[in-house]
């Protein structure tokens, strides 16, 4: 197993717990396989320019991420119905354009060795994702809870929404290289569920979303690579594994 990758697939682990947490609390529990599935056109465009295919991935989710903003913001749209027309849209335009080889890559992972660069690009996206969780907890938690509040406090609604967005889909770009466009939602939302499924405390929530992710994955590439068989869906396995066993106890 290379270190580089498992290092970077740990340092995924625990973006993708911060970012579910919220993301369950925030009611977009599909929105993580959403905009995975809205990275696939840009994925189609790099494979036909030869491009590292993150590359066309991470356009496409900066894009796809502004219109669902945009569309948000219009009174004649919930946040919903925007990720839903896009998805959509994005998937008809992927399969036109991909060919059948390189959609089963782009859908389960697996687009070659992890080169340094990506290696520490990936790992500053990582300390991004895990730094503004931390910084702007709060801030999220009153926009969820008591947004009139958070509005009379000053807070820009719109532009923290915007930015969560942004990082939601740094995470799942992360997560595409080792999981693929079908798996990489379930790193997401799978922990927090469990984490929700454990406390009702928010700091202990955030901790053991975040200690699922990182055990399904050192977990799933121990199985993997012992057994020699693909990563992605043996951690997404795990995850559904230990989400089962979370519903045997009960919250307080």
């Amino acid at each position: 197993m290379d270190p580089y990758s498992i290092t970077l697939a740990l340092g995924t682990a625990v973006a993708a717990g911060l970012v579910g947490s919220f993301a369950l609390m925030k009611r977009m529990t599909l929105a993580g396989d959403v905009l995975s599935h809205i990275a696939l056109p840009g994925l189609g465009i790099a494979f036909l320019l030869k491009l590292n295919p993150l590359i066309g991935a991470a356009a496409a989710l900066l894009v796809g991420t502004l219109l669902i903003w945009r569309l948000d913001r219009s009174a004649n749209f919930s946040t919903e119905t925007a990720i839903g027309v896009i998805f959509t849209a994005a998937v008809a335009v992927a399969v036109l354009m991909t060919t059948s080889e390189e959609l089963i890559d782009a859908l389960f992972g697996g687009f070659g060795a992890l080169t340094p660069i990506e290696f520490i690009l990936g790992m500053l996206a990582v300390v991004l994702v895990v730094a503004f969780v931390f910084r702007f907890k709060d801030r999220l938690v009153l926009t969820l809870f008591s947004p009139e509040l958070a509005a009379a406090a000053g807070l820009s609604i719109d532009r923290l929404n915007l930015a969560y967005l942004l990082v939601f889909a740094l995470t799942i770009l992360l997560g595409m290289r080792f999981l693929g466009a079908i798996l990489v939602g379930a790193l997401i939302i799978t922990p927090a569920a469990i984490g929700r499924q454990l406390t009702h405390n928010l700091s202990a929530f955030l901790a053991i979303s975040t200690s699922a992710a990182v055990l399904s994955v050192v977990l799933g590439f121990i199985i993997a690579d012992r057994y020699g068989i693909q990563t992605g869906p043996v951690v997404v396995t795990v995850a559904a594994v230990l989400f089962l066993l979370s519903l045997l106890k009960r919250k307080r």
